[in-house]
Parts: C-alpha cells; sequence; structure tokens
C-alpha cells in the first residue's frame, strides 16, 4: 500500500536532508549558500539532496536572475503531523482534562 505521503518521510529519513530543512527554517537561501554551508560533500552531492526534497514538495525554488533561491515548504510536514500525530494530541488533551477533573472533585 503506497501513501502520496512516502516521498516525503523517504526525503526526511536522510540527515542531510533534514539538516538542509534546518538551514532553510532560518531563511530562504541561495543554492550556493547551501552548498557552502556543507564543506565535506560536493555541490552535486548537496545539489542531488535540494532535488529530492523539490520532488517531495519540501522544497520551493526561484529564480532571481542566475540565482536560485531556495525556501521550505512546511505544507507536506504539517500533513504529517495532521495525520499522524493530531489523533494523538486529542487523545492526550482527553486525558488530561480527565486528570485535572479527578483531582479538582478530590481537592473539593
Amino acid at each position: 500500500m503506497t501513501d502520496d505521503l512516502d516521498i516525503v518521510w523517504k526525503a526526511l529519513s536522510d540527515p542531510t536532508r533534514r539538516a538542509i530543512l534546518d538551514l532553510l527554517r532560518r531563511g530562504p537561501r541561495a543554492t550556493t549558500e547551501i552548498v557552502e554551508a556543507f564543506p565535506a560533500m560536493t555541490r552535486h552531492a548537496v545539489m542531488k539532496h535540494i532535488e529530492g526534497l523539490r520532488e517531495a514538495g519540501l522544497v520551493h525554488t526561484r529564480e532571481e536572475g542566475r540565482r536560485r533561491i531556495n525556501s521550505i515548504n512546511a505544507v507536506p510536514i504539517r500533513r504529517i503531523y495532521e495525520r499522524w500525530m493530531g489523533p494523538f494530541a486529542e487523545l492526550w488533551s482527553s486525558a488530561l482534562l480527565r486528570i485535572k477533573e479527578d483531582v479538582e472533585k478530590k481537592e473539593s
């Protein structure tokens, strides 16, 4: 069974790609700036990681003259959160509310 979020999970499974996203969380960056942030990797390798993030919809790239500016797109991450975390957040909220009510009853 495949899921439309599989490509996002795959992109997020790589530590270099997560590091690129962490860099982009601080604001848009030119491709050259991203490459320079990973001196142990070749330009080609970093570009391949950026492309993987683009394919997953996690990064948008726009052209400004000869520069390519990359920015994070949090929508796919939000979709993962809503699917996998949202239901549990409601479960915990209900449980905490019941505990609060029980404590308040005992204090009365």
